[in-house]
Parts: C-alpha cells; structure tokens; sequence
C-alpha cells in the first residue's frame, strides 16, 4: 500500500504532513542519506589536498566541480539505489560508500581516488557530523525563526494591551492586578532567554576513526597531522571540533540542545494553558472562522484548540526531547549502538515542537481582549485594595496594619468600595494619604505593569 497521508503511521507523515515538511530535507532518510555523501566527498576532497599523501594529488577544478555535481545533483533515485546496496550489505554507510565508487568508476581522473573514499573512516565519522549539521540548519534557518514568531506575537500583544488592567490569580484566587499585557511580556522574555540557551549551544563533531586515536590513520600516513587535519576539515564544516571522544562523538551537545528546546517547550506549554484559562475567564474573546465547527452537537461553541494542540505536541515533544537528552551522552565503553535508533528520532522530537509553536502562534492571532469582562471582575475584587492600605498604614507607623486589614477583608464575601473607604477615613494617615487611597481602585492598582509590557 502507497504511503499517503491516510495511512501514515505519524501523523507527522500524515494529518500534520505540510505543517513539518520543511524538516524532512534534513531529517528524512533522504536527507540523512544526502549530509553523508556531502560529508564523504567534502573529506575525499581534503585528503587530496594534503601534501603528505602522495598518492593522490590536488584535485584540478574541474573534478572539483564535478565531485561537487554529485553531491548537489543527488535525488530520491539516487538514494533507493544506496537503500537497494543497503538491503544487500546490511550496513547504510558503508552502502553510500559502495554507490559512490560506482558513480566515480569509469572516469579515469577519478579513479586514482577511489580508495581514499571513506578513508580511515568508521561510520560515526560520517554520522556524527551529518547530525550535527542537522540540528545547526535547522536550528537556524526553521527553529528559531518559528519560536521568533511566537516572540514577536507576544511583543505585539503585550504593547496593544499593556494599559488593559486585569484582575490577577494566585493560587486561583484574586490577587494584586496586573495588566494583560504585561503578562504577555512576562512569557516574551522568558522566551528570549529560552531562544539564547538555544543559540548558545555549539555544535560539535569529530572524525578521528574506530576509538578516537587516529590509529588506522597513523599507521597508514606516520607524517601527517592528522589532528590537525581533522580540527580543519571539521571546522570548514562550520562545527566546533571536538578532540576527544572514543568512537562516537559523545553527543553533548545535542543533548544540551535538546534540553533547551524542552526549556523553551515548557514555557510554551504554561503559555498555553494560561491562555486556556483566560478564554475560559472570557479575558479574551476567540475570533469564530467561517466554516469551522467547534462541537459537533453544541453550535455554540468556540474551542481553544490551537493551545489546546499546543500543550499536547509540547508534551509529546518534551517527551522525546528528554530521552534524547538523558540517553545520548551514555554509550557502553567505546560504542554501543543504542544511541543510533533514537538519532532517527530527533526530527520526530522537533516535529512536534515546530507543531507545538505554530499551534500558539495561531491560537494567538486569533484571540482579542474583552475589557468589559476584564472591569467586571477587577469591580468584583475591592479586596485586593487591602495590600496597599496596609501597605501605608506601616509606612505612617499605624498599629497592626496587616492585622486590621487580616480582620476587615479576610474570607469575607461584599467587600465594596464602600467598606473600604470606612475603613480608610478613620485612619490616623496624613490627608493627602487618605485622598491617596480613596481614590485607588483594583484597575488602578497596577504598579509598572503597563511600563513594563511596553519596553518588551
């Protein structure tokens, strides 16, 4: 049966297909099987340009340019003939080795080199490399432009509504006021922090053979500074070279990414079922889509799906994240293969975090405040007024103000203006103090918030 988005097994591969396909050049198969053929020839090439390898010489620009054609040319075709090798041999390295000596026979400027394919490589010397250059494209040119959306969101939100007063919640009970948009700016700036670990992060590789000591290489070619070499080709790649590991770079760093971008899920997440809650509150209004149905028996009904979608990708992202980050670093002695079918999984993890990300994008862009539900509760909430009283009283040496105040309000239902100002006139306070908080209100009552939601 042809895979189709019907019958994919992930909905990654299936209801979600369009929304993650930027990902699959990098982590599909395909693409995996195209980072190691760049991998390979970018170091059939650097072995040629060492002086102290007699046996092959500079290579001219010409089989510079076509070496480079294999690589770029490379299609689907040419990966089902490696996957063809692959099934034969059992090995998918060494298969791409195979094919690309078939691909090179025949011409006779190339065939000198055809032995140093490959050469004094184990596989992960291939592998390692083309992981790292996974997560570093994509970080840069999908990740982070996705999380910057949801940054930029946030900014504009919390500048449109930072005057917005807004009843506050600890512990689900009513509290000092905010603004809603400082709480938008409060989770802006988490992220940015998130969004700098992310970036923070360098990417590491190595290609140094079996264990990690050059010793195929050494022996081989006793003259040639094979750590240097390594140090350069790595770096050319745009990696951080790392000089010791044993025959798998111990994957560090990919966990520490990894670990990040479940940081930045996280604060996604608690985004996201704030903004649950804040809908459900009737704080902000969701935009009806023409078209869309919300209940399939209550035509009422305007869902928070989009963060709803949001937490569960997160979550299942997280999921995957955290193994990668926890089981990657560990390997048996000098190798052990479990880190290699959890590898294949690291597109899955981002998958559902891309999915995650735009899920609060979108539920984002379709929210708008409702001020009068905002006044509503902040006129049903004199009490929290108390704080600032008290706050007062022991600025002017009154008596037990926190105690006062404890007895006024504490557990008390129709706490009103009213009651408050009582409380406020006989207070023994300079007058201008007293007109002070006479003339506080629970929407006045905010602080820096709305300064602070605008330098976001």
């Amino acid at each position: 049966m042809p895979l189709t988005p019907l019958n994919a097994l992930s909905p990654l591969d299936g209801r979600y297909f369009a929304k993650v396909s930027p990902l699959r050049d990098s982590f599909s198969e395909f693409g995996l099987i195209g980072l190691r053929l760049r991998v390979e020839i970018e170091w059939l090439k650097a072995l040629c340009a060492e002086p102290s390898i007699p046996e092959v010489a500079a290579l001219s620009p010409d089989v510079v340019a076509r070496l480079d054609a294999v690589v770029a040319g490379f299609s689907e075709a040419d990966a089902r003939e490696v996957k063809d090798i692959e099934t034969r041999i059992k090995h998918d390295v060494k298969a791409l080795e195979y094919w690309l000596r078939q691909r090179l026979i025949g011409s006779a400027d190339l065939q000198r080199i055809l032995g140093f394919i490959h050469f004094a490589c184990t596989s992960e010397d291939i592998n390692n490399l083309c992981h790292a250059l996974m997560v570093q494209q994509t970080r840069a040119q999908i990740m982070l432009p996705a999380l910057d959306r949801v940054i930029d969101k946030l900014a504009v939100l919390a500048h449109e509504l930072a005057d917005l007063s807004m009843l506050s919640r600890t512990h689900g009970q009513a509290a000092t006021p905010t603004t809603l948009g400082k709480e938008m700016a409060n989770f802006a700036a988490r992220l940015h922090r998130a969004r700098a670990r992310i970036v923070g992060v360098r990417t590491s590789g190595k290609i140094n053979g079996a264990v990690g000591n050059y010793n195929a290489h050494l022996v081989a070619y006793p003259d040639v500074d094979w750590p240097g070499l390594a140090r350069a080709f790595v770096e050319r790649l745009g990696l951080e070279f790392n000089p010791y590991t044993t025959q798998i770079e111990p994957h560090d760093n990919l966990a520490e990414l990894f670990d990040a971008y479940s940081a930045a899920n996280t604060i996604i997440i608690g985004l996201d079922r704030d903004m649950w809650g804040y809908i459900s509150l009737g704080y902000f209004r969701q935009r009806a889509m023409p078209g869309e149905v919300g209940s399939s028996t209550m035509p009422h009904k305007v869902n928070p799906i989009d963060f709803e979608n949001s937490e569960g990708n997160l979550g299942v992202a997280n999921a995957l994240l955290q193994h990668l980050a926890e089981k990657l670093p560990v390997s048996r002695w000098q190798r052990d293969l479990s880190d290699s079918t959890v590898l294949r999984n690291m597109g899955v993890a981002l998958g559902h975090t891309l999915l995650g990300w735009d899920n609060c994008l979108s539920g984002l862009s379709q929210v708008e405040a409702n001020p009068a539900r905002l006044r509503e509760d902040l006129e049903q909430a004199w009490e929290v007024l108390a704080e600032p009283i008290q706050t007062v009283m022991r600025r002017y040496g009154v008596e037990e103000p926190y105690e006062q105040l404890k007895a006024l309000t504490r557990g008390k239902d129709g706490i009103t203006r009213d009651t408050l100002h009582a409380f406020i006139d006989q207070l023994q306070i300079p007058e201008g103090e007293r007109q002070r908080l006479l003339e506080l209100t629970p929407a006045g009552y905010i602080g820096f918030a709305a300064r602070l939601a605008r330098e976001i």
